[in-house]
């Protein structure tokens, strides 16, 4: 089967071939640094990182662009609440991305932009907007985007110009023209500090936050590439407006396909900083292993919601658990997996799919029955093949089998079980059941086998 993607501008499955021969451009919408990352940010990169993972294991060439904001009003705001300047603040909160990034095993995109760097790149398109009539300078000196002079504005949404006014509120024009224009150049207001302004055909400014994208995937993709991804809350109106900008300045369609992930939800509500049930990435990796956060954010379909909770991560952890327990018993070492076996070419099907994880993974599973049964070491291979193109199972078992304990608590599970072991030898099965037990107690489940005894901690 060939790779299928939903395609939000189509909203249905479509083929999927890139423009460039064997060359996949791909831009993701990253985050606005001014705080920490939290789990909604960890699941569009552990998506995207996926996708982009499945699209050279299916042998492509992938440029893949993720942006950084580091110019925006709650920047600003957070910068002067701390006393700080803005590069200061989004300096230390983009090396936290990088940190929680890597430790989710997520890839580091092929061009990681920062908006402040591309300012030239958008002055650039508002002058080509405002030559076409599509842009103007309003009474109060921001320059604003004329939605009523893009005719196809909702075609990714779905939503229609008649349906956006009938649906709108008493709105404040700050000298637009019409409610629905949105701004592309903020003028720049007394108060705010130096280094948020730019000088400009329109005076000092700073650009607004849609502009952003649109000159940086100009920039290092061109005017029309393969794959626009993003969260599904960014589809209107933020790359609504990307569309009307990039397709209004260079008359090219911007992006054959839009690719949008679930929510996060908890308790059945999205997770938001606004509502205040968000966690962030440090939150969840200070109670759970990091591979186990990535497989239960893949577990989930990444087009479904994803409800967090402990008793799914603790789930995710078992499950992992088993994983790894097929590889411990039965290592894949120094041998080559046959990427032609049923099962991989299974695997194959699911991730062609829409990149379906869930059939995937389900796949992986089969697998560590297959290894646990038939003690096949070409199993085991192909196991952590397969696992290693979700970004999964690259580790020593044992790795993630003892992830979390200290050397201290090493050195007495070990002098536990070797007193365990003498007391066998000597045929005190009490006190054998009894050293069982109490590590049993602490969270340590012991392994017998042929080999020994190995331990791993339980979920």
């Amino acid at each position: 089967m060939a790779l299928h993607i939903f395609n939000t501008m189509g909203r249905q499955l479509e083929p999927f071939t890139p423009q460039d021969d064997n060359h996949v451009r791909m831009y993701v919408c990253g985050m606005t640094v001014y705080d920490l990352c939290h789990l909604g940010h960890a699941r569009v990169m552990v998506v995207f990182d996926i996708i982009q993972r499945w699209l050279k294991a299916c042998g492509y060439q992938v440029t893949y662009v993720r942006n950084i904001t580091d110019i925006d009003d709650k920047i600003i705001k957070r910068a002067l609440e701390n006393g700080e300047s803005i590069r200061s603040l989004t300096d230390r909160m983009i090396a936290a991305l990088h940190e929680d990034a890597d430790r989710l095993f997520i890839e580091r995109p092929t061009h990681e932009p920062r908006a402040t760097e591309y300012v030239p790149q958008m002055l650039d398109i508002i002058e080509r907007l405002q030559a076409k009539g599509l842009a103007y300078q309003a009474d109060g000196g921001d320059v604003d985007y004329s939605v009523r002079k893009f005719p196809a504005y909702g075609k990714l949404s779905g939503k229609s110009i008649d349906e956006l006014r009938a649906g709108e509120r008493v709105a404040v024009l700050d000298g637009k023209q019409d409610p629905l224009d949105f701004v592309l150049w903020k003028s720049a207001k007394a108060n705010e500090p130096d280094e948020a302004k730019w000088p400009s055909a329109y005076g000092l400014g700073r650009p607004g936050w849609h502009i952003e994208c649109s000159a940086m995937s100009h920039a290092l993709l061109g005017e029309s590439f393969d794959i626009h991804g993003g969260g599904a809350d960014l589809q209107f109106p933020h790359h609504e407006n990307e569309i009307a900008q990039s397709e209004g300045a260079f008359g090219k369609t911007m992006a054959r396909f839009w690719i949008h992930n679930g929510f996060v939800r908890v308790d059945n509500e999205k997770m938001s900083k606004s509502l205040g049930n968000f966690f962030t990435i440090r939150e969840v990796l200070e109670r759970y292993d990091p591979e186990t956060v990535r497989f239960f954010i893949i577990r989930a379909h990444y087009r479904s919601p994803l409800n967090y909770s402990d008793t799914h991560l603790d789930d995710a952890h078992a499950a992992l658990l088993r994983l790894y327990t097929a590889l411990d018993l039965v290592s894949p070492e120094g041998v080559q997996p046959d990427m032609q076996h049923p099962l991989a070419e299974r695997f194959a099907v699911a991730m062609n799919d829409d990149f379906n994880t869930p059939e995937a993974i389900a796949v992986l599973f089969e697998l560590a029955a297959e290894v646990n049964r038939s003690q096949s070491r070409e199993l085991a291979a192909l196991l952590r093949q397969l696992g290693g193109i979700l970004g999964l199972l690259q580790r020593q078992p044992q790795d993630f089998m003892h992830a979390g304990s200290t050397a201290e608590d090493e050195a007495w599970i070990n002098t536990m079980i070797e007193e365990r072991a003498a007391a066998k030898k000597a045929k005190d099965f009490a006190r054998a059941d009894a050293i069982r037990a109490e590590l049993a107690d602490k969270g340590i489940e012991l392994k017998d086998s042929a080999a020994g005894t190995t331990w791993q901690k339980k979920s």
